[in-house]
């Protein structure tokens, strides 16, 4: 079994990889393989709306002059997909939006090509405006028809600069939950 986990801030070592990495040292304890791709400083654009993804079905963005395409292939290749952003103006990074609209759609187009894989979303923030990032990371998941897992809390973190979220007791604790309980989903979902 395998995760893969995409951060999407500009900060390649910020506060959302701190959470995302919580996440990941649960599943990696229990015996999941993992993987963490920044989308900092990477060249992802937002949809064209061409729909040229629902004629051509190949599970491809036909705009292929970016890393989108290197994105859709790590989801297909997982049983898991974490999703993080910080909270920008109380909403997902602009490279995120990108990833969201355009996997989603070539999920779409390809019969919902993500469907039952096992997704959950992370979310940085400083001290408002989280609920709607993590509404819009979880949207994609629900939409794709993905199981969506939870934890003891929303999957936020606390914090402004860099490590600043190591100090939220309670956030660091909430992902280190939601990492076993993706590993248990993960789990039930192979037997």
């Amino acid at each position: 079994m395998k995760v893969v986990a995409f951060n999407g801030s500009a900060r390649k070592k910020g506060n959302t990889q701190v959470l995302i990495d919580h996440v990941l040292g649960e599943l990696r304890t229990e015996g999941i393989e993992t993987e963490s791709i920044s989308l900092a400083g990477k060249n992802i654009r937002g949809c064209v709306a061409c729909l040229k993804c629902f004629k051509n079905q190949d599970k491809r963005c036909a705009v292929d002059i970016d890393f989108l395409n290197d994105c859709v292939e790590k989801m297909l290749g997982a049983d898991g997909i974490i999703l993080g952003s910080p909270t920008y103006f109380a909403n997902v990074s602009t490279e995120m939006k990108a990833l969201i609209d355009r996997a989603g759609m070539v999920s779409k187009a390809n019969g919902d090509m993500l469907a039952r894989k096992v997704g959950a979303g992370v979310v940085a923030v400083r001290r408002g405006g989280a609920q709607q990032v993590f509404n819009g990371l979880n949207a994609f998941f629900l939409i794709g028809q993905m199981m969506v897992v939870g934890s003891s809390y929303w999957n936020v973190g606390f914090g402004l600069n860099r490590g600043e979220v190591e100090k939220d007791a309670e956030g660091v604790q909430t992902m280190q939950t939601l990492g076993r309980n993706m590993a248990w989903l993960l789990k039930k979902i192979h037997e």
